[in-house]
């Protein structure tokens, strides 16, 4: 392959990639968000949903394949990690998720109030009939609430990609960011993390005389 032909193929899969991002929130638009969840009959399901793909940048086949147990210890308690087996995740390997306190005492109160009778091995997110749910039914669960809120782009994705941009404007090193979002290789991570003009700007300001 001419070396031509192989730039001309790289900028469509790059440019590919970043058509296919899946939207980051403003602040606003997460705030319409989490008021179309509260306004739904599953609310406090829905929020967990929510919380777990934007604070802990959990994909949907993971949040759908948690189970009680995965989440509490033994005194129905949320810990501060979550250990997805291998069948669990994306890469078919044995991952560590971080849970800071807000997340914690968010799924503390929906396993107090929603999960009171489960039994440990039961999903931690049941549908209304009571059966698991799959990864497909989360990805359509987030189209949903996206659609009601009005916010076109936004995919079950936006929270997981929302989740590293974050970390990366507050400053934290790329490879702690590689190991929170459970990435193998570093430039899978920087794709996820959004760059545009303000944050230019404000980065180069930075910059002092």
């Amino acid at each position: 392959m001419g070396l031509a032909l192989y730039v001309v193929i790289h900028n469509i899969y790059s440019r590919e990639i970043i058509m296919k991002q899946a939207r980051i929130l403003t602040k606003a638009e997460f705030k319409r968000v989490l008021a179309v969840v509260d306004s739904n009959k599953y609310a406090q399901r829905n929020r967990a949903v929510l919380y777990l793909s934007f604070y802990a940048g959990l994909r949907a086949c993971e949040i759908a394949a948690l189970r009680l147990h995965d989440v509490v210890d033994d005194d129905r308690c949320v810990k501060s990690q979550i250990v997805l087996e291998k069948h669990m995740t994306k890469g078919n390997e044995r991952q560590r998720v971080m849970v800071n306190s807000s997340l914690r005492k968010a799924l503390q109160k929906y396993v107090d109030s929603v999960c009171i009778n489960y039994g440990v091995n039961d999903a931690l997110i049941k549908s209304q009939k009571g059966g698991a749910f799959t990864a497909l039914t989360i990805v359509q669960l987030f189209a949903r609430i996206y659609k009601l809120a009005g916010i076109e782009g936004a995919s079950s994705h936006s929270g997981r990609r929302q989740f590293i941009t974050t970390l990366a404007e507050k400053q934290v090193n790329v490879r702690v960011i590689q190991a929170l979002a459970r990435h193998r290789h570093l430039n899978t991570t920087m794709r996820y993390i959004d760059v545009n003009d303000t944050k230019l700007e404000k980065a180069v300001e930075l910059m002092t005389v």
